[in-house]
């Protein structure tokens, strides 16, 4: 069986939008067929529990990238050694290395031919030299304007990698968890508010009146969060909401998810957890980076806030427009209304590709 590393260093979302290549890696099949692959899945610490969701791999290896992890750790030889030497000792005798239009593959492709890794894919717009033996140029072999999921399974199909038949290429993790004892019986919406940049979440009042609103509706209502963001949860569910905030693991959240009837939430990992195990998402989306590419994906989709606002394509972490115009601008009213049109299913996955080709 043929050992393949396939690296996406980043944090959860992104590491959720590589399972379909994953999959395709760890089917094994090919130019004329061949065994299934043991795939082992490189990623930084932050993507390390989204990895352990994935079908197809065997193996997890977490390691600090310092061109990738923000704030990024030093250049140091103990660093980039022990990367060399976890390959060199793990047999890995390929890779597919998966990236974002920003990044280049050259440095981790580097590294693994000094680990002895014989056979290296990925995208890059640089000259690759002997670097990568399967190089993809963006703009020019494939569209940059696509899903990051079909991005990524283009880079492991040009590998020579293909789905498994059958497999439909949307996101996928492991079965979630029953969680009832958790968030008790009957249906419920997920709400969300959290973000890992401030540039991406809708402000928290704005999330506390969605849920009254909601409340007010008839529907319960569970707010998640992490354990840093217990003091946003608990101002968002007010005093009638579940407050899971700091109460699940992502695992968990998985299963929290795979019960709801929709989720509400910014452009963040829970989307694509969500997209993952097939819930319908009002994602209120900040333009910073393109809806086309990180909207979450193969799944009913509401997309809120305005996508031609002066922050547009900007990839700020901070807001740089007063009053986060971009996002601010959605009302409560809107995102029930959003939440009404997932549920009732008048939205369908017509919403998906209106993104994709706007």
């Amino acid at each position: 069986m043929t050992r393949v590393l396939v690296a996406r260093l980043d944090s959860v979302g992104d590491v959720l939008l590589a399972g379909p290549a994953v999959r395709a890696v760890a089917n094994g099949r090919r130019a004329g067929g061949g065994p299934a692959n043991d795939v082992v899945f490189l990623c930084g610490p932050q993507g390390n529990a989204a990895a352990s969701l994935l079908p197809g791999i065997s193996e997890v290896y977490s390691w600090q990238c310092p061109w990738i992890v923000n704030p990024p750790p030093p250049v140091t030889a103990e660093n980039l050694d022990r990367l060399v030497a976890f390959i060199r000792n793990s047999r890995i005798t390929e890779a597919v290395i998966l990236t974002s239009f920003h990044q280049s593959p050259l440095p981790l492709a580097l590294l693994l031919r000094l680990a002895g890794v014989r056979y290296i894919a990925g995208a890059s717009t640089d000259y690759a030299g002997s670097l990568l033996d399967v190089r993809l140029r963006p703009g020019e072999d494939f569209p940059e304007d696509q899903p990051e999921a079909e991005r990524a399974l283009g880079i492991a199909r040009a590998a020579g990698f293909t789905l498994p038949p059958g497999d439909d290429g949307r996101l996928r993790v492991s079965e979630p968890p029953d969680v009832r004892e958790l968030v008790g019986e009957g249906p419920y919406i997920v709400v969300h508010p959290g973000s890992s940049a401030p540039s991406r979440a809708w402000p928290p009042l704005h999330h506390a009146a969605a849920v009254e609103l909601l409340e007010g509706a008839g529907h319960r209502v569970v707010v998640t969060g992490g354990p840093d963001e217990t003091t946003l949860t608990a101002t968002v569910a007010g005093p009638s909401a579940l407050d899971l905030g700091g109460r699940t693991d992502l695992r968990t959240l998985s299963g929290v998810i795979a019960g709801a009837s929709a989720v509400v939430t910014g452009n963040t990992g829970p989307a694509h957890l969500a997209a993952a195990v097939g819930t319908p998402v009002a994602c209120l989306f900040s333009p910073v980076v393109p809806a086309i590419r990180w909207a979450p994906y193969g799944v009913p989709l509401e997309l809120l806030g305005d996508q031609n606002a002066p922050c547009k394509l900007s990839r700020a972490r901070e807001c740089p427009i007063p009053g986060h115009p971009c996002l601010a601008s959605v009302s409560p009213e809107q995102v029930v209304d959003a939440v009404e049109r997932l549920i009732s299913g008048v939205t369908s996955l017509s919403t998906r590709r209106k993104v994709r080709h706007k």
